[in-house]
């Protein structure tokens, strides 16, 4: 079967078109081991994640997030931006607007185009959720995690907790460098900290102005990677909650892979994400073949 090999500003992914294949070969390239061994860097394609492209009822597909290791993520901007160029570009939906059907509910998605090859997506991704419930997080169900005193690995921290449809734990930090450490030294104690009982993902931010951050995130499931499109959308709902950004002027944040453009509506009712997406190339995946990884 074909696969097409993509990347969100540095975060890579594998997309598989499943929408016309049988049950039984759309249930085999999910499946959690030959996801992974999918995705190793060493011994398979090598990637962030696999994307799958679904059938859907209520949209114009589905994409389902399956993690490096073998995990499931609720949502993946970055994600989500590859698999709308693939729509677009080459899987008959070269339309203006394309409704995509996620685990954080179905995501209107805007393109920009050139000859027919999509460019620039804009994706509206709804409201975010704030509550410890909706996060989720320990806690009182109907309250804000706003500066929240945490101590990851003997290291405090002031966290602030926003889901996109997926956890987020924002920290900022006095400088980029500053990020780029505590993202290396306690990113998996954030990710796997008690007080989130679906693990998190873990944002380090240093606000250079109310317009510009630079951000280096700790995916769950992944660890650190160049760009994360969910992560940029939390972090700049942190920084207008904290008081460190506008609602309804564009953020630019800067990731290690390039930057995006984020706007949290007045009234916090959606944010924007703006950014590209990149095919790479693609490949036939013999399923039968593939084998996990060696234990080292």
């Amino acid at each position: 079967m074909r696969f097409a090999k993509y990347h969100g500003l540095g975060n890579d992914f594998l997309v598989v078109d499943l929408r016309a294949s049988s049950a039984a070969e759309a249930e085999a390239v999910q499946d959690p081991t030959r996801v992974i061994a999918l995705c190793d860097r060493q011994f398979g394609v090598g990637g962030d994640g696999v994307l799958a492209i679904l059938p859907s009822s209520v949209a114009d597909a589905r994409m389902r997030v399956l993690n490096s290791d073998g995990s499931e993520a609720e949502m993946c901007g970055n994600g989500l931006r590859c698999v709308v160029k693939e729509l677009y570009d080459r899987g008959g939906l070269a339309k203006p607007e394309l409704a995509i059907e996620t685990g954080a509910g179905v995501l209107t998605c805007a393109v920009e185009a050139q000859a027919g090859i999509a460019t620039s997506v804009t994706v509206r991704m709804g409201a975010p959720r704030l509550t410890r419930a909706q996060i989720p997080m320990q806690g009182p169900a109907d309250e804000r995690a706003i500066e929240q005193s945490v101590d990851a690995k003997g290291t405090p921290l002031a966290v602030t907790a926003v889901s996109m449809g997926n956890p987020h734990a924002i920290t900022f930090v006095e400088s980029g460098q500053r990020a780029r450490e505590l993202a290396e030294t306690i990113g998996s104690s954030v990710e796997n900290h008690a007080l989130f009982p679906k693990r998190t993902n873990a944002e380090f931010a240093h606000a250079k102005s109310r317009t510009e951050i630079d951000l280096v995130v700790w995916e769950r499931g992944c660890g650190i990677t160049l760009a994360c499109g969910t992560g940029a959308c939390a972090t700049a709902v942190a920084a207008v909650l904290t008081g460190k950004a506008d609602e309804g002027a564009p953020i630019r944040v800067n990731l290690p892979g390039g930057s995006l453009a984020i706007t949290v509506l007045p009234g916090m009712e959606n944010v924007l994400m703006q950014g590209p997406a990149t095919h790479v190339f693609d490949g036939t995946l013999e399923l039968g073949a593939l084998a996990p990884r060696p234990s080292r």
